[in-house]
């Protein structure tokens, strides 16, 4: 990566020009607010992953003759955009003596009956495309066309082309409706995982967030709980730590099922249930370890368990059910289950010679696999149907409660490189490429995320469909999604394989197409978006994601300017306001200085460590000023701050209290005076990430059983409700 001072490029070059039309941006403001240059040698090989090549002259010229002829000679974009109530317009490409006509099939199969007129663009200029001259039309959509994905067939002479209709409303309305007595409507954050109960096989489960969503709603009034994404993740031991890099972000995490909450346990035999029984007793010590979570020892036994629950069949009636969602999962579930098997019974796909390299979904030896192990397949398949019932299940357990949101699902950027999406559908991923994030203030050395990102093409082509589906199987359980980088809407920084995390370039997507897509999902839902906007966001993001009603996201610790905190009066209001995020130490460690001792300690800074803490004490000093001044904290607290510990805590959610953000979100391990990270980004091996249990000040471990009931929860709780 370049500053504008350190490389001399000629913006206007073809390269430059060739990335821009395949979205691939050039330059790019930093966190340090310097306009950065891309060098020629990460365009050329960004754009190979796009699968154009640019590495001279001649191949530069042929790519961008041939994308502009492309585009002309379609007949209609593959994917086009309407407005609900507004009229809009939708340019048709034909032949200047050719005269285009429009049909639209509505999502529920019946032919729209209004008028869709084509007439000539007013300024339009003839354009020669492989022999002919091609002329823009523009097709008028009726403003009173449906909610909905639909067809649009426009033919001309003997051709046809179909492109996808996605009519959006403008805007989610949803938080409004939700909103009563003039209240900020709060809930709780909490990675599901860590929240155990006696109950637990020694990881927080799907029964366990029913559980912790009443108990919220019924004992410290909280109108949702914000959990960590929930997609799936390898079927076999070892697993992945991360919810953030899942397998398949359209299917759900099946290793938090509760095996007793599923309807046969209860028809088993005597000898079945004790076997389940006893397995269950093995790792029920682990929800007493506040040191660390054990996935691995949690799902090796219960895979056990649910292999006897399958084992014992179902009623006629569940088994019309599991038919039932088989059919309306469809590929989305053969591709998940199939890998599933693979992995299974091949061993994880993580080196060169493995099956996912050399095998497709089409492959003999694929379709061999399935036929000797049928069951096993079955098996696969029949745990997403099991997830999906119990995630649903505490979603209905939290609205019964009187939960006004419930659960507010997050979405990860994207899936691992290995994964069932990518080996079933590489087509819709980039070739040789991975998302991340330049160099900041916070990870000085950038980040790679190891995510293949979505191929922006591939989406328009196919109507953004598994961007539809993924959207809304998450709705189908939740009461809001948070996408995590809201960004990735719009622009994702493209890593080449083998380039360091600061030698990449964004790749803009179409984020109207994708805000429209959640506008859908949202209203029939009756949902709320939450988007994560922190770090840098380009204004004109921010404009597009308010105009949609898209809630941002406000952290108090990053509320600062010029040194000083900002009044939390001035804070946004269309945002999901917090003390802190999961890349956070708790509020307790964080005054501390916790995210300072874990960077010296694994050497994740890039200048000095004297000065990275010194900055940290400035802050430190500047965040207790402004709560003094702001009337949230005693001064008399900061005489000795380490006994006054929980008076500080709670004097920053005081102040977030005094936000005018539509939603609030406290951290259940603030509450519990948790001071240990769940995250610590740039790390893999280095800190247990995402694997620290729920505990309290002190490092004992908190159960579900009595969190509601400890002192400091009930006073945060009652901060809140104030």
């Amino acid at each position: 990566m370049n500053t504008k001072n350190e490389e001399t490029v000629q913006p206007t070059s073809p390269l430059r020009r060739l990335a821009e039309l395949m979205g691939v941006r050039s330059k790019f403001v930093g966190s340090d607010g310097v306009e950065h240059q891309i060098a020629d040698s990460v365009l050329v090989k960004v754009l190979q992953s796009l699968c154009v090549e640019a590495q001279n002259d001649k191949q530069i010229e042929e790519a961008t003759q041939k994308i502009l002829n492309e585009r002309h000679a379609r007949l209609v974009a593959p994917t086009v955009l309407h407005t609900v109530g507004k009229e809009s317009k939708v340019s048709v490409n034909t032949g200047i003596l050719e005269y285009p006509t429009a049909t639209l099939i509505l999502e529920d199969g019946s032919e729209y009956k209004g008028d869709l007129q084509i007439s000539p663009s007013k300024n339009d200029v003839a354009i020669p495309v492989d022999g002919k001259f091609v002329a823009t039309s523009l097709l008028k959509i009726p403003a009173d066309v449906p909610m909905g994905y639909h067809t649009l067939r426009v033919s001309v002479a003997d051709r046809v082309e179909e492109a996808t209709l996605i009519s959006a409303p403008e805007s989610i309305d949803t938080i409004e409706k939700l909103e009563k007595d003039g209240k900020q409507i709060w809930g709780w954050m909490a990675q599901l995982y860590s929240i155990r109960s006696s109950k637990s096989w020694g990881v927080g489960d799907y029964a366990d967030l029913a559980d912790l969503l009443v108990k919220a709603k019924e004992k410290s009034g909280a109108d949702f709980v914000l959990i960590n994404p929930l997609h799936a993740g390898e079927p076999v031991a070892p697993l992945t730590p991360s919810p953030y890099l899942p397998v398949a972000r359209s299917m759900v995490n099946v290793t938090y099922i509760r095996p007793e909450s599923i309807p046969e346990y209860n028809l088993l035999s005597e000898q079945d249930r004790k076997s389940v029984d006893d397995l269950h007793n093995q790792v029920e010590p682990l929800n007493n370890d506040a040191q660390i979570i054990d996935r691995d020892a949690m799902w090796r036994v219960k895979m056990h368990a649910l292999w006897i629950i399958f084992k014992s069949g179902m009623s006629a009636e569940r088994a019309q059910k599991f038919e039932a969602f088989k059919k309306d999962m469809g590929d989305t579930l053969e591709s998940y289950a199939t890998w599933c098997l693979c992995y299974d019974k091949w061993g994880a796909p993580n080196s060169d010679d493995c099956w996912e390299k050399h095998l497709t979904k089409d492959s003999d030896e694929i379709s061999a696999l399935a036929k000797q192990f049928p069951d096993t397949l079955e098996f696969y398949r029949w745990l997403e149907w099991i997830a999906f019932g119990q995630l649903h299940d505490a979603q209905m357990a939290a609205k019964k409660a009187g939960m006004r949101i419930g659960i507010m699902s997050d979405m990860a950027v994207g899936v691992h490189p290995a994964g069932s999406e990518v080996w079933w559908n590489p087509e819709r991923f980039a070739n040789g490429a991975c998302v991340g994030a330049p160099p900041d203030y916070f990870n000085q050395q950038g980040q790679n995320w190891s995510q293949p990102p979505l191929n922006p093409f591939e989406l328009e082509r196919t109507g953004f469909k598994t961007y539809r589906d993924m959207v809304h199987g998450m709705f189908a359980s939740a009461g809001a999604v948070r996408i995590d980088h809201i960004l990735g809407l719009f622009r994702l920084w493209w890593i080449p394989e083998g380039s360091t995390p600061g030698d990449g370039a964004y790749v803009y997507y179409d984020a109207n197409v994708m805000l429209g897509i959640l506008a859908i999902e949202a209203t029939r839902a009756n949902g709320v978006v939450v988007g994560e906007d922190l770090g840098v966001v380009p204004a004109e993001a921010l404009d597009v994601l308010a105009k949609n009603k898209v809630l941002g996201c406000t952290v108090e610790w990053f509320e600062q300017r010029d040194g000083a905190f900002r009044e939390p009066k001035k804070w946004r209001k269309m945002t999901l306001a917090s003390v802190n995020t999961h890349d956070l130490p708790p509020a307790a460690g964080y005054l501390n200085y916790e995210h300072v001792n874990i960077r010296e300690r694994l050497n994740l800074l890039s200048g000095s460590v004297e000065e990275f803490r010194a900055d940290a004490v400035k802050e430190h000093n500047a965040m207790l000023k402004m709560l003094v001044s702001g009337g949230f904290l005693s001064e008399s607290a900061l005489e000795d701050e380490s006994q006054h510990e929980q008076e500080i805590v709670e004097a920053l959610y005081k102040a977030l209290k005094a936000a005018p953000s539509k939603l609030l979100a406290a951290s259940i391990v603030d509450a519990t005076g948790e001071h240990r990270a769940q995250n610590q980004p740039g790390t893999n091996d280095e800190y247990p990430n995402w694997r620290i249990p729920l505990a309290d000040d002190n490092c004992n471990p908190v159960l579900l059983d009595d969190l509601f009931d400890l002192p400091r929860v009930k006073s945060l709780a009652q901060i809140m409700n104030k």
